[in-house]
């Protein structure tokens, strides 16, 4: 599946009207930080804070972005900071189909098709789908075909009762682990189509039981000791078992790019090695 275009994902989730003060006053709380820590962390003052946030005083484009930054505030909500106490947005927001953008595109893509036969997949802030290899493909084989009418969200295929769901061994574990891994996410930007997305998804029926048994593998193969909670998925009659990593970029200067994130599928045990390695031979 090659890179798909990338335009504005989502607004800002803050109202630009509100005022800055307010705004930086809403993340400090949130990330439990107090006014002194703040001050001392910009080199500033915790009066001069407290005048920010009670609009007594304008903080300077400079400031605003070094509150932010060590409010640890997302890219997308610093313009929005911005945009608050009257200055333009610091972050441009490019599309992923932009020609600025073909080095990291054919980047993304080189790196997930050199994954294979593994899985990989790239997706936004909201887990669509923005590219994935065959990897992946080969594993939602059997997915109700709307769910595979673009855009694609990996949180719809993987829970969906119609999607990966049914497949999936170790269910119960795995949409715990996805639904504890989305809250703390709208914990850290309060994304309202986060929030909706994560709404729908927990609201899908959990299978009654789980067939088979967690550490299963093809044809009795030993139980595997895993070093991580493991994605254990039903694939042509054998148990596939799979570590998952997320990476994201390091100091994004573009909101695109922030949101962005590679998800890798590590094969956990060695009967998931030789099978994948069978259909690549």
């Amino acid at each position: 599946m090659a890179l798909v275009a990338s335009g504005p994902t989502r607004p800002s989730t803050h109202p630009v009207g509100k005022g800055v003060g307010p705004l930086l006053r809403g993340w400090r709380e949130q990330r439990r930080v107090s006014q002194l820590e703040l001050a001392l962390r910009a080199d500033s003052s915790a009066r001069h804070i407290s005048f920010i946030e009670t609009g007594r005083s304008r903080p300077s484009e400079e400031m605003v972005l070094r509150l932010a930054e060590h409010l640890d505030v997302p890219v997308r909500e610093r313009n929005a900071l911005l945009l608050a106490a009257g200055y333009a947005p610091h972050y441009p927001e490019t599309p992923l189909d932009d020609p600025s953008m073909d080095a990291l595109r054919q980047g993304m893509e080189r790196l997930i098709q050199g994954y294979e036969p593994y899985p990989a997949l790239v997706v936004d802030a909201t887990y669509t789908v923005l590219a994935a290899n065959r990897g992946i493909a080969m594993l939602l084989e059997g997915v109700r075909e709307s769910l595979l009418t673009p855009p694609l969200n990996a949180m719809r295929l993987t829970l969906h009762p119609e999607g990966l769901a049914p497949r999936i061994r170790n269910h119960r574990a795995w949409r715990d682990h996805l639904l504890a891994q989305m809250e703390r996410q709208i914990a850290l930007d309060r994304s309202e189509p986060l929030r909706a997305l994560y709404e729908e998804v927990a609201a899908y029926p959990v299978p009654e039981q789980e067939q088979g048994h967690e550490g299963e593998g093809d044809g009795g193969v030993e139980p595997v000791a895993f070093f991580a909670l493991p994605l254990q998925i039903e694939h042509g009659g054998r148990v596939l078992s799979f570590i998952s990593s997320i990476s994201t970029f390091n100091t994004p200067m573009d909101v695109t790019v922030a949101e962005l994130a590679i998800e890798t599928f590590l094969p956990a045990d060695p009967a998931t090695v030789k099978y994948l390695q069978s259909l690549v031979s």
